[in-house]
């Protein structure tokens, strides 16, 4: 559920953001933007919800683990992304 939510908010931004945007290649840009966050905030609760999982299970050590690998994953989206945009700001 709190997954869910979490995405829902995401997506919601992302919609938001797109509208106040004027100029064609901006729009793009920030498109590229807010998905690689959008993926970014994804990646780091898919590795905070294998932490709780595995924390519940008792091990503490692989939940850090998973936590660390939802964070560096979420942190390789958001430099996609960025990146992405700032191809799309080049075009």
């Amino acid at each position: 559920m709190r997954t869910f939510t979490i995405v829902a908010i995401t997506f919601l931004f992302v919609f938001v953001g797109i509208q106040r945007v004027a100029q064609a290649d901006e729009v793009k840009a920030a498109v590229e933007d807010m998905k690689g966050k959008a993926n970014a905030n994804i990646e780091k609760t898919k590795g905070e919800a294998k932490a709780l999982t595995e924390e519940a299970k008792g091990n503490k050590v692989s939940g850090a683990m998973e936590r660390a690998k939802g964070k560096t994953k979420a942190a390789g989206e958001r430099i996609k992304g960025e990146a992405k945009e700032l191809k799309a700001k080049t075009e």
